[in-house]
């Protein structure tokens, strides 16, 4: 019997599908990437904005025809859209034979058990409880990144996220569970690490009574065989001194963070139910930079929130020039069922969501490429991803690009080098986002 596994969504997803892959090849399953070989079907489903509920919906129906022609056996559905909206499934998709919530991935052997011996059964803890951890998984990313979940939930409650409501309160993952885990990915030729949570900077805090980022930071940097650790999701108003000073004075801790803001102006961030003002953000930008001079800042933006005047756009347009983020990506205002915003008046267009996004992604176009423009003739470390087909050309990650969002550097050599190696490159020249570069040979006299 061989499944084929769909995640959508994010890398804490992502993270969700490995853990089920993992258990699912401990009793003897199979996988395939393709659906024509396919006995089962597995969608982990993402309802976090618009655009991604649709998508989880039509791969669903996708999948609901194959089971309808005899082509696939069983169809099950994980994630968040499941956990959201199950009843919904069950009655408009009744392919679907079983339905697994958010914290009952570790269900996933049982579930397919029961669908196969024609007893199915649907699986749902309190989104509250023990977030699963510390199964075995299955690293689906090529083995020299990989994603490590340390905590569950978030307890925020922004206006317009529906995430509280499908994941629950903010639940760390224990540190020891997390070095171990750690440990075990480094001795499979995991060579970065990639933080990830709702929000990280309040990692230990339910647990040890303090924020523990720090801590754990030290711990994870202390493993042999890990060169980089970065962190994602760092909530502004969260980032102190301590932390400030691990990325700092950790060597292998990436100069690098994402930071979501969401607006730059006071009026969109008080409705949005954020905990910082524009002052907050200008001074923890300008401390982080300070601080460490070559940090490269990521961000993401909400165009069209629900009363959004011009003067309120404006006033975000002329925040991001002033602070000129590295890296910047703008979602449209969605519009979630059951979320607070959804129910405030004054609900912005579509076209005038799109139209402001479409002006501060221009916006952005011009300050990355001067950035682009400003790394000529500097050495930076990179991590292989892989290389073109037929071309002397490497594709390479500097510390300051995340896998899948941001940019990449192309390095031109005739050497043989090998996915997750790690090389000395001079950046030579730029387009648009990314980068190009040879190798850096350092001539003594």
């Amino acid at each position: 019997m061989k499944i084929l596994f769909v995640s959508l969504g994010c890398d804490k997803n992502l993270v969700d599908t490995e853990m089920m892959l993992g258990q699912l090849s401990e009793k003897g399953y199979e996988f395939t990437d393709d659906e024509e070989e396919a006995d089962i079907v597995v969608v982990n489903t993402c309802c976090f904005i618009g655009d991604a509920k649709e998508e989880s919906i039509n791969m669903l129906l996708e999948m609901a025809k194959l089971k309808e022609e005899g082509k696939i056996k069983a169809l099950l559905a994980t994630g968040c859209l499941a956990q959201r909206y199950k009843e919904e499934i069950q009655k408009e998709i009744p392919e679907v034979d079983a339905i697994l919530g958010t914290m009952s991935i570790d269900k996933i052997v049982e579930a397919l058990d029961k669908v196969l011996t024609n007893t199915p059964e649907n699986f749902f803890k309190d989104i509250n409880d023990v977030p699963v951890y510390g199964k075995k998984r299955i690293v689906t990313t090529g083995g020299h990144y990989a994603y490590l979940k340390i905590a569950e939930g978030c307890d925020k409650h922004c206006t317009y996220c529906i995430i509280p409501k499908v994941r629950g309160s903010y639940r760390s993952v224990p540190m020891e569970v997390l070095v171990k885990e750690a440990r075990e990915l480094s001795e499979k030729g995991v060579k970065e690490l990639i933080l990830v949570a709702q929000e990280t900077t309040l990692y230990g805090k339910d647990l040890y009574g303090k924020k523990s980022l720090p801590e754990l930071l030290h711990r994870l940097a202390e493993i042999p065989g890990i060169y980089w650790i970065r962190i994602l999701y760092c909530y502004p108003e969260e980032i102190d001194d301590e932390l400030i000073e691990a990325i700092k004075t950790e060597e292998k801790v990436c100069h690098y963070l994402d930071i979501p803001i969401q607006h730059g102006s006071d009026a969109v961030l008080k409705r949005m139910g954020r905990k910082t003002t524009k002052a907050d953000l200008t001074n923890i930008i300008a401390k982080l930079r300070r601080e460490i001079p070559d940090i490269c800042l990521r961000t993401t933006l909400i165009s069209g929130f629900p009363g959004e005047t011009r003067e309120d756009f404006e006033e975000c347009y002329n925040f991001v020039d002033e602070n000129e983020f590295d890296r910047l990506g703008v979602f449209t205002y969605s519009c979630e069922e059951d979320t607070a915003a959804a129910e405030m008046p004054d609900q912005i267009d579509e076209e005038v969501k799109k139209d402001r996004q479409a002006e501060l992604m221009e916006l952005q176009q011009e300050i990355a490429f001067e950035k682009a423009s400003a790394m000529i003739g500097k050495v930076l470390t990179v991590m292989i991803e892989g290389k073109v087909a037929d071309e002397d050309v490497y594709v390479a990650r500097t510390y300051r690009d995340a896998p899948n969002v941001d940019g990449y550097l192309f390095l031109n050599t005739t050497a043989n080098l090998m996915t997750g190696d790690f090389v000395r490159v001079l950046v030579t020249d730029y387009n648009e986002y990314d980068l190009i570069g040879e190798i850096y040979h350092e001539f003594t006299e």
